[in-house]
């Protein structure tokens, strides 16, 4: 059954989310997930580039994740990411990190449905779309939601984390 194949969807039939699952043909040879899913999703949809969101895991000082979500246009600002969260100082997770925490693999990661509950920071471009699409948690998977059910169904605060 398409409608609950990875938790990140179970999540949003569970909850009774609006959403549409968006899926495309993974090319392995990609070296940016990100990229690839917003080149295809921008031919196919005609959404903007900046409506595909990426999942970032990030670590504080301590060794805890939280998740940093930006468009995939843009890199992601540690410093104001930091700020957000109201710690000093992040650093991208290593990926062994962000796949063990979160239960997905890396270029899959899907802000829904993650193994543990992080602290989520979306960059505040999110709230002024419709709808973004953002990993239904594989690779060639797409969600397209609401930017303010992501919000809450991740318990996101929204924040300028974006450097562009």
């Amino acid at each position: 059954m398409m409608a609950a194949s990875t938790p990140a969807l179970a999540v949003l039939t569970a909850r009774k989310v609006a959403h549409t699952v968006h899926s495309y043909d993974h090319d392995a040879r990609s070296q940016s997930y990100g990229e690839e899913a917003a080149q295809i999703l921008v031919e196919r949809l005609g959404v903007l580039p900046e409506q595909v969101f990426k999942t970032l895991v990030v670590e504080r000082v301590d060794r805890s994740l939280a998740v940093a979500m930006v468009p995939v246009t843009a890199l992601l600002s540690l410093k104001a990411t930091a700020a957000a969260l109201r710690t000093r100082k992040l650093t991208l997770a290593d990926r062994a990190a962000a796949e063990r925490s979160s239960g997905y693999v890396f270029g899959g990661i899907s802000p829904l449905g993650q193994r543990k509950s992080l602290p989520t920071v979306i960059d505040v471009s999110a709230l002024g779309f419709e709808t973004i699409l953002c990993s239904g948690g594989r690779r060639g998977l797409e969600i397209e939601l609401a930017p303010a059910d992501l919000v809450r169904l991740t318990s996101a605060v929204s924040a300028p984390i974006a450097a562009r």
